[in-house]
């Protein structure tokens, strides 16, 4: 993935898997922001994990009931 992109997958289960690679500067408070919004309208639990195929970048996981696309 390119600098400040971000991939957002949904999972069978409903998870919304979100994996992004090192996030510009200028960008990070937006997609810090973005983040938080998904996690509020998806509910559920909320985690984040450093990815090991890549360093640094944050993992999100959003656990719902059901498919949430945003």
């Amino acid at each position: 993935m390119p600098f400040d992109e971000m991939k957002i997958t949904v999972l069978g289960d409903g998870t919304i898997r979100t994996t992004t690679n090192e996030v510009s500067k200028a960008n990070h408070d937006l997609a810090e922001q973005f983040l938080r919004a998904m996690a509020k309208l998806a509910g559920g639990t909320t985690t984040r994990e450093a990815r090991k195929d890549r360093n640094p970048a944050h993992h999100h996981h959003h656990e719902g009931g059901h498919s949430h696309s945003h």
